[in-house]
């Protein structure tokens, strides 16, 4: 997927999670604290969110970086950066900044301790690129940390709608190892590679899991609203939507009990040293 792509993918996509902001960063907010944890900010500090989308990550950073530090917010998306800045606006938060670019060509100065990703990372049309140029962005000695997704079989939620709707679809999206995508950083080494070849070093990669508990209703916004569904069934019928709702809705029954389903998110942490 080449850069013009990606960001037509984005804009698409940035208004769905727009839309879907709240549920989102609940279902988020353990990853996104697991890695401002690991990145170790403290008061005073300059770090940088890649991939921030509405800016909840950059919010946790900010309040590790305290009222003398300064929080950045990259992202895509223009949908999810206007809410971001607008989120900042109304709660008051002070020490961050939205920036609409690139973070892969972005012409950054080495001004940060530390940069952040909370799901930021894996859509890189050429990673090692864009983890070279993150690297530029750093102070001598900056940190990174970063979650990025574990294999489709590790979140089989993820993976059961699309079977569901694949026999009434003409196509489903393919998990592409090698990305970009959700999937991209399944492979550990893969992801190591990466880094190593960027220029990063004591690379530090570890399993993160967590559960989340989500309704019914939530369950199904996840699969066909927020999923890859979405862009497959935005544009079918009434028909084929209604199909596809029945279809994934019977798959996601055994996975829900008294109403409430558990949604585990198994992903990689990841550290670095610039």
């Amino acid at each position: 997927m080449s850069d013009r792509d990606m960001a037509a993918y984005w804009d698409r996509a940035g208004r769905v999670w727009v839309e879907h902001q709240g549920l989102l960063d609940r279902l988020m907010a353990p990853i996104a604290e697991a890695v401002v944890e690991a990145a170790g900010l403290v008061n005073g500090e300059a770090v940088l969110d890649v991939g921030c989308g509405s800016g909840a990550t950059t919010f946790a950073a900010a309040w590790r970086t305290g009222p003398t530090g300064r929080a950045v917010g990259v992202d895509i998306s223009p949908a999810l950066v206007e809410l971001a800045r607008r989120r900042a606006g109304e709660d008051g938060v002070e020490g961050v900044e939205f920036l609409l670019a690139d973070a892969q060509t972005q012409a950054f100065k080495a001004e940060y301790d530390a940069i952040v990703s909370r799901f930021g990372v894996m859509f890189f049309p050429d990673p090692v690129a864009a983890f070279a140029n993150l690297r530029g962005a750093l102070k001598p000695a900056g940190r990174l940390a970063f979650a990025c997704w574990r294999s489709p079989a590790e979140n089989p939620l993820s993976q059961v709608p699309l079977k569901a709707a694949a026999p009434f679809l003409p196509e489903v999206p393919a998990f592409d190892a090698t990305g970009p995508g959700r999937f991209a950083f399944a492979d550990a080494e893969r992801v190591r590679g990466i880094l190593e070849t960027s220029g990063w070093r004591d690379i530090q990669i570890a399993p993160l899991d967590t559960v989340n508990p989500l309704s019914f209703d939530e369950l199904m916004t996840m699969s066909l609203r927020v999923g890859p569904l979405n862009p497959i069934l935005k544009d079918a019928d009434d028909d084929l939507r209604d199909t596809v709702w029945d279809a994934v809705a019977i798959a996601l029954e055994p996975y829900v009990k008294d109403g409430v389903a558990q949604m585990t998110s198994a992903c990689w942490l990841v550290t670095a040293k610039a």
